[in-house]
């Protein structure tokens, strides 16, 4: 069926809409992680940070993402799995990585209410500090990045699709 496409960056980067959009354009089945995390624990993203702590949701993020076996899907992930090597590792032998670039500004003008993402980040921290702290991280992994400021996700579909084409 063919490698997978990977859709990684920040919440409200708009991975699970626009891979969904992705997916029917190009005839591919869709996988959000973060709802395969759900569905295994039963339960949601911030119920999931509050029973075990920021290092046990990355360490069970990090098992759903490495046990993945898929072909010929996009795949949009949570926004905290670049923390982990391994997880990235899989997902990059399996698909080519597209980084959904959202500058701050217009990030925070996506994001109504942090607390029902399930957005990883220490007691203390910020949004803007996780933003900063995840960017190079995004750039290290991408074989794609697609700046999304200012475009409708319809545009940045038809980007993509353009660019997957063209490689």
């Amino acid at each position: 069926m063919g490698a997978n496409i990977v859709l990684i960056g920040m919440s409200g980067a708009g991975k699970s809409t626009l891979g969904v959009l992705l997916a029917k354009a190009l005839g591919m089945d869709f996988v959000d992680t973060d709802i395969l995390m759900q569905r295994k624990y039963g339960l949601l993203l911030p119920e999931i940070l509050e029973s075990y702590g920021i290092d046990g949701f990355l360490e069970r993020e990090e098992a759903v993402v490495s046990e993945l076996r898929l072909s010929g899907s996009v795949v949009a992930t949570g926004g905290s799995v670049v923390y982990s090597e391994r997880a990235m590792q899989a997902l990059s032998r399996d698909g080519r990585l597209v980084y959904l670039y959202v500058a701050y500004p217009e990030l925070i003008s996506r994001i109504q209410d942090i607390t029902t993402r399930g957005v990883v980040f220490r007691r203390g921290g910020s949004l803007r500090g996780v933003y900063d702290e995840r960017l190079p991280l995004y750039e290290k992994y991408a074989d794609v990045k697609l700046d999304e400021s200012g475009k409708s996700v319809e545009q940045c579909v038809a980007e993509l699709v353009a660019i997957l084409g063209e490689s």
